[in-house]
């Protein structure tokens, strides 16, 4: 049984209730302050200790900014040359630069403009940029790679940006969730519960659906800066799931989902061109025996006219780094790039149906209150080969095509 992270969200949820909640839930204070010491900026400094929600004891995180040191206004190339520039670990870079990325593009698509020219501005403060170096941080730390986002309560009414007064959920925090599948609810509480920040967080980590049984192995509280008449708090948990339940609990897996799922995976990609067809099709079945979601070659033509291919991983982010090596080790490649990119996955099921050939495993997938049945690859391969049927005569009585 596989632990899991759940970030409950019954009150919302921002940067600084996840930096305290996954603090309470065990993160390192002190890794926490050596590595946010590594940033390039100055004019705050952290407060971390307790405090009481509606009587409930909780962690508190928050940045106290010195209001002498006024901050400049900084853009998405900004903050990420800033932390790329930075001494911070290599994965809290990537982490943060990912959930900077999904925001900038959350605003980008707001503001009409793209990602790398937005100009963040309650975001791109000093305390905002603390917040989400210190959530990666905070989430690495525990060393869970396994994120599900339960449904986040969302209040009502207006609240202060930038901008003047505008609509709760703000337009940002919106985009974020419809852009990402995150579930919300509408609450009659005035004011701001889910903040552009922290959807983003929940956008970023989230990676898996909460199982339907799981017992709850440790619980962090972290709290809020704002009071509503209930408890602003945060609750992080750490839950195994329960396997009588029978049930899958990874998004890719899950066999009833809901249609249109989406999820977001990163892609790497890299060109070779001096690199053998022997061993770029040995990388590619080493890939996909790794965990890699696809691999697949193009090809291309590089500089001086040199017919080349260019190799392209689509994974779950917490694959990356392994396959990254792999590629390293057995390809001639010198670099990778890498990008988070979001995907749509319809509802599908695996079920054993009987066949004139006898039972055999197949996808279903669902679409548009349509089942569509594809035969599994390596169960037709199999049968073919012990019997000696040409492949689409078994297709074919699979898919009556």
């Amino acid at each position: 049984m596989n632990k899991i992270l759940y970030l409950e969200g019954s009150s919302g949820i921002s940067g600084d209730m996840t930096v305290s909640a996954l603090l309470d839930l065990g993160a390192s204070r002190e890794k926490l302050e050596n590595e946010l010491k590594k940033l390039p900026l100055d004019g705050y400094r952290l407060v971390i200790g307790r405090t009481v929600k509606n009587g409930i004891d909780a962690c508190a995180f928050y940045v106290e900014l010195d209001e002498s040191k006024p901050q400049p206004l900084r853009d998405f190339r900004q903050i990420r040359t800033l932390l790329l520039e930075s001494e911070l670990e290599e994965k809290v870079k990537e982490l943060s630069l990912q959930i900077f990325f999904t925001l900038a593009k959350a605003e980008a698509k707001v503001h009409g403009t793209d990602p790398e020219h937005v100009h963040f501005h309650e975001v791109g403060a000093v305390d905002s940029i603390v917040d989400i170096v210190a959530a990666a941080v905070c989430y690495l730390d525990l060393g869970i790679t396994k994120v599900a986002v339960g449904t986040l309560r969302e209040g009502t009414g207006t609240t202060w940006c930038h901008h003047g007064r505008i609509p709760v959920p703000v337009p940002a925090t919106a985009e974020l969730v419809r852009a990402h599948g995150l579930s919300m609810k509408m609450t009659d509480v005035q004011g701001e519960m889910i903040t552009p920040t922290g959807a983003a967080i929940a956008a970023v980590l989230r990676n898996t659906l909460l199982p339907e049984a799981f017992s709850i192995e440790k619980t962090g509280i972290g709290s809020g800066e704002k009071d509503f008449p209930h408890a602003n708090i945060l609750r992080a948990m750490i839950i195994r799931e329960d396997i009588s339940s029978g049930k899958i609990d990874s998004i890719e897996e899950k066999q009833t989902c809901t249609n249109n799922l989406q999820d977001q995976v990163m892609v790497l990609e890299t060109n070779v061109d001096d690199c053998s067809g022997e061993i770029l099709g040995y990388v590619q079945e080493l890939l996909m025996a790794q965990g890699a979601l696809d691999a697949i070659y193009r090809p291309v033509v590089m500089k001086k006219s040199r017919p080349a291919y260019q190799l392209q991983v689509i994974c779950r982010k917490e694959n990356q780094e392994k396959l990254e090596q792999i590629i390293f080790q057995e390809t001639t490649t010198i670099g990778i790039r890498s990008y988070p990119a979001n995907r749509k996955i319809l509802e599908r099921r695996i079920e054993e149906i009987e066949t004139p050939y006898g039972k055999m495993k197949v996808k279903i997938c669902r679409i548009d209150g349509e089942d569509r049945v594809y035969p599994e690859y390596e169960e037709v391969k199999r049968y073919c080969m012990e019997s000696g049927v040409p492949m689409r005569d078994v297709y074919k009585s699979v898919t009556g095509k």
